[in-house]
C-alpha cells in the first residue's frame, strides 16, 4: 500500500514537472521565434562589463539587506544566529531557489537551518512565511509608487497596469495581514476547527504558531524595521535591473522598471513554469511592447539579470559543498525534540 502511494506521488511531481518544462519551453519558443536575433546580438555585445560588475555588487547588497531582515525576526523571537551561519543558509537557499525546479526549495533550506536553533520547525517556518508576507507587500508598495511616478512622468504613454490596482494589492495585503499581528487570538480560534483531523498535533502546533504570533505583537518595531527593508530590497532589485538596463543601453526609466521588475516577481511565484523560465520573459515582453521597446530589449532586460543572479547563487553551491556534517542542523546545538 504504502508503495503505491509513493509510486502515485512520484509519478505526480514527475507529471507535474513536465507540464512546468512544457510551458517553459513553449513560451520561450514562441518568444525566441518572434526574435531578430541579429539585433539581439548586437546589443548584447556592446554591454558595458563595468556596469555588469556594478550591477553584481549591487545585488550582494540586495542579499546583505535580505539577510538583514530575516536576523531581525529571528532576533524578535528570542533566536540569535551570527550573521556568518544565515548568509550561509542564504546563499544555499539562492542555490536551491535558482537551481532546482521548486519555488520553495530555499525556503525549505531556511527553515532546515533554523529549526534546531528556534527549538521548533513552526517558530522557524512561520518566521520564513512572515519574512516571504513582509516581502509581498513591499513588493506591491514599491510597485504601486513606481507606477504613480512613471504615470505622471511628461510624455509617459498610458501604463500596462493602473497604480490603482497595484495600490489596491498593497492595501489588500497589508489588511489581511494585520489581523495576524493586532489579534493572534482571533488566528487561533480561525484555525481550531483544523484540529479535528489530528487534535493533539494540530492542535500543538496551533498553540506554537500563536505564541509566535503574539511575540511579534509585542515587537511590532521588528515587523515595521522589516517592512522597511523589504521596500529597500526591492529597490536594490530595480536598482540591479536598472544598472543592466543601462549597461545593455536599453533605453527603460527606472519607474517602468519599478513596475515591472515586482509584477515580474509575483508572475514568477506561481507554480506554472520551471523556475520562472518563459512566464518571467513572456512578462517583460508584454510590459515593453506596451511601453514602446522591442522585444529584443525585454529579452535582454529579462535574461542578463536571471543568468547574473545564477553566477552569483553558484556562491551557495560552494557553501554547501563545504558544509561540514555538524554543521546548522543542530547536531553541535543542545536541545531536545523541536516540532
Amino acid at each position: 500500500m504504502l508503495a503505491d502511494h509513493t509510486h502515485t506521488s512520484s509519478t505526480r511531481r514527475c507529471a507535474l514537472l513536465a507540464i512546468k518544462l512544457a510551458v517553459s519551453v513553449g513560451l520561450l519558443a514562441i518568444l525566441f521565434s518572434r526574435l531578430d536575433m541579429a539585433r539581439l546580438w548586437a546589443s548584447a555585445r556592446q554591454a558595458s562589463l563595468v556596469w555588469l560588475a556594478l550591477a553584481l555588487g549591487i545585488y550582494l547588497v540586495n542579499v546583505l539587506a535580505g539577510l538583514w531582515r530575516w536576523q531581525l525576526l529571528l532576533r524578535a523571537q528570542n533566536v540569535h544566529l551570527t550573521s556568518r551561519t544565515l548568509l550561509g543558509s542564504l546563499l544555499v537557499a539562492l542555490f536551491f531557489n535558482n537551481f532546482l525546479p521548486s519555488n520553495i526549495g530555499g525556503d525549505i533550506v531556511r527553515i532546515r537551518d533554523t529549526a534546531h536553533p528556534s527549538g521548533s520547525k513552526t517558530l522557524a517556518t512561520t518566521i520564513v512565511l512572515v519574512d516571504r508576507v513582509i516581502g509581498l507587500i513591499g513588493l506591491a508598495f514599491v510597485a504601486a509608487v513606481g507606477a504613480t511616478a512613471a504615470a505622471r512622468s511628461v510624455g509617459h504613454g498610458p501604463l500596462p497596469i493602473l497604480p490603482s490596482w497595484l495600490w489596491a494589492g498593497f492595501l489588500g495585503g497589508a489588511a489581511l495581514s494585520a489581523p495576524a499581528v493586532l489579534a493572534p487570538a482571533g488566528v487561533t480560534r480561525l484555525l481550531q476547527p483544523l484540529t479535528v483531523f489530528h487534535p493533539e498535533w494540530v492542535g500543538d502546533r496551533i498553540e506554537k504558531l500563536t505564541a509566535v504570533l503574539f511575540r511579534f505583537r509585542d515587537r511590532r518595531w521588528a515587523l515595521a524595521a522589516c517592512f522597511a527593508g523589504a521596500v529597500g530590497v526591492q529597490i536594490l532589485s530595480v536598482t540591479f535591473y536598472a544598472a543592466v538596463a543601462h549597461a545593455l543601453r536599453i533605453p527603460v526609466t527606472f519607474w517602468d522598471l519599478a513596475v515591472i521588475v515586482p509584477v515580474s516577481f509575483v508572475v514568477q511565484m506561481f507554480p506554472v513554469s520551471v523556475n520562472g523560465f518563459g512566464v518571467r520573459e513572456a512578462t517583460f515582453s508584454f510590459y515593453f511592447a506596451r511601453i514602446g521597446l522591442p522585444l529584443e530589449s525585454a529579452m535582454l532586460v529579462a535574461l542578463v539579470p536571471t543568468a547574473l543572479v545564477m553566477l552569483f547563487s553558484l556562491s551557495g553551491a560552494a557553501v554547501y559543498v563545504s558544509r561540514r556534517p555538524r554543521s546548522l542542523r543542530g547536531r553541535d546545538t543542545p536541545g531536545g525534540p523541536y516540532v
